[in-house]
């Protein structure tokens, strides 16, 4: 088991710098090709530091393991709001103000929801994957159609003094993006070897592996990306990259894989870890909306996100340990 194990600590260390360059490239580029601020942002930023997970799960899924596949875009959602947002909070309370953000978590909710009522019958089906690829699409145009518009935004505003202070050479552009996908490929495939092998050897379903180890590997780099944000007070950023990902995961990342290879769903899929993904969605209303004004995740809200994490981790891992 020793070669799997190296195998997954090689792909994620492998993915999360090959990431950071391809979105550095694509940013860059786009910024030499005119793109506004807020969209590259709002698609590229927001949706970029998902490469992973799309790529993990697409890999999976062709391969046949649709638990790390599953598994590893709805942990990557309860990651990216248990563990990553509260982490954020606890180093530094995260206000934010955007327009935009306010649209998107609604929307969240309604796609959380969607992912609920299509699990319901216990399968993923073909059909049931195409609408999600079909929603993420619109929504795609709906954010093009709306950053195209150019309308005054805090985050806009952030991503613009962002992209001042992250100048890159054309070529050295195209380069990173290129060389930054070729690597996210081949770490990506390391990676899903490396945990169909330790859950093998170990005796665990590819879900809980999927939920776990590749989750949270996958999910370092909107980590990265909200702690730096925050640091830098760029509040809208660093939410905007959670809010972004958790819907490109369960629209396109489960939508591509369930395209690839449709998918039979354990009943606990849709109680536990549905369940929590969106019990964690909907307590963004209680802790950081701002129904009277700006909203804020304060430190203690933030340390009662890390405790659902380390519970939920926990719970995963007795219940396991219990079944063997």
């Amino acid at each position: 088991m020793v070669p799997a194990f190296l195998s997954v600590t090689l792909g994620l260390a492998l993915l999360v710098w090959s990431a950071d360059r391809f979105v550095e490239g694509s940013v860059a580029t786009a910024r030499h090709f005119g793109m506004p601020p807020l969209l590259i942002g709002m698609v590229i930023v927001g949706f970029g530091t998902s490469i992973p997970e799309m790529l993990v799960s697409t890999i999976s899924a062709y391969q046949g393991n649709a638990g790390i596949a599953l598994g590893n875009a709805y942990g990557s959602n309860i990651t990216n709001i248990a563990l990553i947002l509260g982490l954020t909070a606890l180093i530094s309370p995260i206000a934010f103000h955007s327009n935009v953000l306010r649209k998107e978590l609604p929307i969240l909710t309604g796609v959380t929801a969607l992912a609920a009522f299509q699990l319901w019958d216990g399968e993923l089906t073909r059909i049931e994957a195409l609408v999600l690829l079909g929603i993420f699409g619109s929504l795609m145009a709906w954010t093009i159609w709306q950053g195209l518009r150019k309308r005054t935004d805090t985050f806009g505003k952030e991503m613009e003094s962002e992209l001042e202070a992250r100048t890159m050479p054309l070529g050295r552009a195209i380069f990173w993006l290129g060389c930054g996908l070729s690597l996210l490929i081949v770490s990506s495939r390391l990676l899903v070897w490396g945990a169909v092998e330790i859950a093998q050897a170990l005796g665990v379903s590819d879900l809980v592996i999927g939920l776990t180890i590749v989750a949270v590997g996958t999910s370092l780099p909107e980590l990265a990306s909200s702690i730096i944000a925050t640091r830098k007070g760029e509040h809208d950023i660093a939410l905007g990259n959670i809010l972004g990902s958790n819907l490109f995961n369960t629209l396109a990342v489960v939508g591509i894989a369930g395209t690839i290879h449709p998918m039979a769903v354990g009943p606990e899929v849709l109680s536990r870890d549905i369940l929590v993904m969106t019990g964690l969605t909907l307590s963004l209303y209680v802790i950081g909306y701002g129904f009277r004004g700006p909203g804020r995740i304060n430190r203690y809200e933030g340390s009662l996100l890390l405790a659902c994490y380390f519970s939920y981790i926990v719970y995963l891992v007795s219940n396991t340990l219990g079944k063997g």
